[in-house]
């Protein structure tokens, strides 16, 4: 893995994931002596004089205050809700390939919300029309729910892969959708 896409998993004081930041800060915060750092990457800086590990995995030591966390709902945080997979036949498409399909026909006040997006490939979409998916014979591989930070982490929006350097510090996730 290049060192450009490496980020870092930061913990709040009782161990649990707040987000990912770019690599560059939290070796800024190590140096300040603002965190513990609980695993490295196996890549290093290097200076004239000395070798700086990259953290992987750093934890806050004091309170930090968390406002209320919430997924924004977007067309990418659907589709990475939905692992990139149409809800109806299950197929795995590049994102431009996809659309955003409400479960609940907007005609019949079906409203955007998580709970009646799903993501859908453009021949079911059409298939579908403007009917239920009762109606029209096509169920849903998976029923669509709100998504917690974590579980989206999970899911890719920590871009990319999960190191396996952060395997201990995330709560094991169901499969989400796929």
């Amino acid at each position: 893995m290049a060192m450009d896409g490496l980020r870092t998993l930061v913990l709040d004081a009782a161990f649990r994931p707040m987000h990912a930041i770019r690599w560059q800060r939290a070796m800024v915060l190590d140096l300040l002596d603002r965190v513990d750092v609980l695993e490295y990457y196996d890549h290093v800086v290097r200076t004239a004089q000395d070798a700086f590990p990259l953290p992987a995995v750093i934890r806050h030591r004091g309170y930090v205050k968390r406002g209320p966390r919430s997924i924004a709902l977007t067309r990418r945080n659907v589709l990475a809700r939905d692992g990139n997979r149409c809800q109806y036949c299950g197929g795995g498409f590049p994102a431009g390939d996809l659309t955003l399909d409400h479960v609940q026909p907007r005609s019949r006040g079906g409203a955007s919300t998580w709970e009646n997006l799903v993501t859908a490939c453009a021949p079911c979409n059409r298939a579908k029309g403007d009917r239920t998916p009762n109606e029209a014979k096509m169920p849903l591989l998976a029923e669509p729910t709100k998504p917690s930070v974590i579980a989206m982490g999970r899911t890719g929006l920590f871009r990319g892969d999960l190191p396996s350097e952060w395997e201990l510090y995330l709560p094991d996730m169901p499969a989400l959708a796929g």
